[in-house]
């Protein structure tokens, strides 16, 4: 799927990238340039930027001309996403942006060995492919997306392997929110070590 990618991370398949307000999670409320990189084989069938997932159809774009779009706005972070952003090294575009002064958020469902520098690391695993250990040791924060009732489960089950400290987040799946957000606040409010994380952004209508 991403074979033309060169391994050392100068040149990624850039699907989108804009400055927005982040939507969901911890740092909900906050401004940051979004990087959604193409190619994920993750496959989750309710998975709102299914256009992602073929890498081929987004342009190489080289590392440092990312780096320059994102020190055009004001807001200093970065989150990058897909797509399953991890399947690339990110290592070189990570270490740009730090060394910019730039905060380096990552979204990832942890399918794949963790690359890059970053000040959060925002694990959100599928029952598809599940998470490295690796990365659940390394996680600030575990969100898991709330489709169906079994998901409580999944949520506790990879609360067991995130570090002590690490923020938990249940979100239900935008389709199945009204369903699914009372079932969410029963559970919180009977397991308060998790918080409610909302896509904000679709309230506000907002990328």
């Amino acid at each position: 799927m991403a074979h033309q990618v060169p391994e050392d991370g100068t040149l990624l398949p850039l699907m989108e990238e804009f400055y927005t307000i982040q939507g969901e999670g911890y740092h909900t409320g906050k401004a940051a340039y979004f990087i959604r990189l193409g190619g994920c084989d993750v496959g989750c069938h309710w998975c709102d930027v299914k256009e992602s997932w073929d890498a081929e159809l987004h342009p190489l774009t080289h590392a440092d001309k990312i780096v320059e779009n994102a020190m055009l706005y004001p807001g200093k972070a970065v989150v990058v996403t897909g797509g399953e952003p991890l399947i690339y090294n990110l290592d070189y575009l990570t270490s740009q942006l730090q060394g910019k002064g730039i905060k380096t958020f990552i979204e990832t469902s942890g399918a794949y060995p963790l690359s890059g520098h970053w000040d959060w690391i925002c694990l959100s695993p599928k029952k598809f492919k599940g998470p490295t250990p690796e990365i659940a040791r390394h996680a600030n924060e575990l969100k898991v997306i709330v489709f169906n009732k079994s998901d409580f489960l999944f949520a506790e089950q990879h609360a067991e392997l995130v570090p002590v400290g690490c923020k938990l987040y249940l979100q239900p799946e935008w389709s199945k929110s009204k369903e699914m957000t009372p079932l969410i606040v029963d559970y919180v409010m009977n397991n308060p070590k998790w918080e409610i994380s909302l896509q904000t952004h679709k309230y506000l209508n907002i990328p």
